[in-house]
């Protein structure tokens, strides 16, 4: 068992400031790296120590095995925590650390480079006894071999990378005239991201409902689960708002699913923290074995909320050689947690990137509320990373009163410079299907089908109006404007007008 004493954080963002504070918690030294465009970012501000690793572009810098190793080992750093993306799931990474002495926080390369191929995934599913969408037949040869396989399964199907994930080489098939060019297109955008143009087909489920099993596993073959979260509301396979527990799983299935996760990671010799995917029928409680994703997830902050456990402090300890600090026993689910995922993205242009500074930044606090944010006031958000900047973790008691509490941190949120998701969290929250948990991995089509979620923006207008016309009248007469208003956020946005004027209203969603 080797203590580890400093963990070079190989990632940028809110989850390289969640690291740098667990590795606080622990009395561990954080390492940051940072590109020329992260020169000043948080991340880099919050580590004890920074290194320089090339141009902006991940491709020159975050995702070059040589600079992140080099600054390792001039460093002195024990071990290298990946977060979640670029290198999170590359085996030839973890497996250049091993042989530079240097631990990889997350599975040997040989399990992540076995599960991070789907159909060698889907096999030993399979050989663990878990049950699996039907297909997976390998979409290789000539076009009529891969048409017939189609057919057999049945249509609609889905057209799937065999490497990679978040939905890119991804494609859904309703006709056989349709096949050519999608399979076209999957292979093509695989091989564009990953380097490996395999795809495969399997049934598509259209109504399905995304839950996802947390697990732990150390390096004895000891493995626990740590509850489910259902991960639906998605667009474009990209997860946007996550909770735990689901609101359609019972304990018994919450028991046979977790099992099931457990399963496949003994078969596989899984050791960190994981996450085995399923995708689930709420109409017979029914699941099926989508993939394992052998890292921390973006939305593990809910597990954490519902379980007490720090997720990242387990993984060290793991990493270490240490033993499960924790028996299946000892794991159980005390409320209600939701996060929304806050990106730099216009919901009324399709999700957009939207790109800028932060002129304004004012995150939620109060009871319940968690905020994991990359950006603090003047951060730049550039074009080249994933445009999320935060995440908003609420707790309650139950699931209404996580939803009225999510509700609450969102109006708090002030953010200007740039458009954020945030308006769309709102609108989310008010929606009757939603409030009830009836959800699928349709969600988005089904309940805004002209793609547009005006309805929280609106309100937002109303009341940047009200609230000029409020400071007016206060103002004429001499009132003193209190939380004594007629509609209670008002006081607040008579605050934020007078403070910052009408022109950062309309980039407050």
């Amino acid at each position: 068992m080797k203590k580890i004493r400093k963990i070079l954080i190989a990632n940028r963002g809110e989850i390289a400031v969640r690291v740098v504070r667990a590795c606080r918690d622990l009395g561990i030294t954080a390492v940051a790296v940072f590109s020329d465009a992260d020169k000043t970012a948080y991340h880099v501000r919050m580590s004890d120590e920074a290194y320089h690793i090339g141009p902006a572009p991940s491709s020159e810098s975050y995702l070059v095995f040589d600079k992140i190793i080099g600054v390792a080992k001039r460093c002195g750093a024990d071990a290298v925590h990946p977060g979640y993306g670029f290198l999170a799931e590359n085996g030839a990474f973890a497996k250049r650390c091993e042989e530079e002495g240097i631990i990889f926080i997350g599975p040997k390369s040989g399990t992540i480079a076995l599960l991070g191929d789907k159909l060698q995934a889907r096999a030993a599913a399979l050989e663990a006894g878990l049950p699996v969408v039907p297909g997976g037949e390998f979409a290789a040869g000539d076009l009529k071999d891969a048409l017939d396989k189609a057919e057999a399964i049945g249509y609609p199907v889905l057209i799937k990378a065999a490497a990679g994930g978040g939905g890119k080489g991804m494609r859904i098939v309703e006709s056989p005239e349709q096949f050519e060019e999608s399979l076209g297109r999957a292979s093509s955008e695989a091989l564009s991201a990953f380097g490996d143009g395999r795809v495969y087909i399997e049934k598509f489920l259209e109504r399905p409902r995304h839950v996802e099993m947390q697990i732990l596993c150390d390096h004895h073959g000891n493995g626990i689960y740590l509850g489910e979260r259902e991960c639906s509301i998605q667009r474009r396979h990209q997860k946007l708002i996550e909770e735990s527990p689901s609101p359609m799983v019972t304990p018994e299935l919450r028991e046979k699913m977790g099992r099931a996760a457990v399963d496949i990671a003994r078969q596989t010799g899984y050791a960190g923290a994981g996450t085995v995917e399923f995708m689930a029928d709420d109409r017979d409680n029914s699941f099926y074995f989508l993939e394992v994703n052998t890292r921390l997830q973006v939305e593990h902050p809910v597990t954490e909320l519902v379980t007490g456990v720090d997720l990242v402090k387990e993984q060290v300890a793991i990493a270490e050689g240490q033993k499960l600090r924790l028996k299946q026993s000892d794991i159980s689910i005390t409320g209600h947690a939701i996060e929304c995922r806050i990106c730099a993205e216009d919901p009324e242009q399709n999700f957009m990137p939207s790109t800028g500074t932060l002129k304004n930044y004012r995150s939620p606090a109060g009871p319940g509320v968690r905020v994991d944010s990359g950006v603090v006031i003047f951060s730049e958000v550039p074009i080249y990373y994933d445009p999320l900047i935060a995440k908003l973790i609420v707790w309650g008691k139950d699931r209404a009163e996580a939803i009225q509490r999510t509700r609450r941190a969102l109006e708090e949120y002030r953010v200007s410079g740039l458009k954020t998701t945030i308006g769309f969290h709102r609108t989310v929250m008010d929606n009757d299907s939603f409030i009830k948990g009836r959800l699928s991995t349709r969600f988005l089509q089904e309940e805004y089908p002209d793609g547009r979620f005006a309805s929280a923006d609106d309100t937002i207008r109303l009341q940047a109006a009200l609230a000029v016309a409020l400071d007016k009248f206060a103002r004429e007469r001499k009132i003193l404007i209190g939380r004594t208003a007629a509609v209670p956020a008002l006081s607040s946005w008579v605050s934020f007008y007078r403070r910052d004027g009408l022109k950062n209203f309309g980039g407050s969603r």
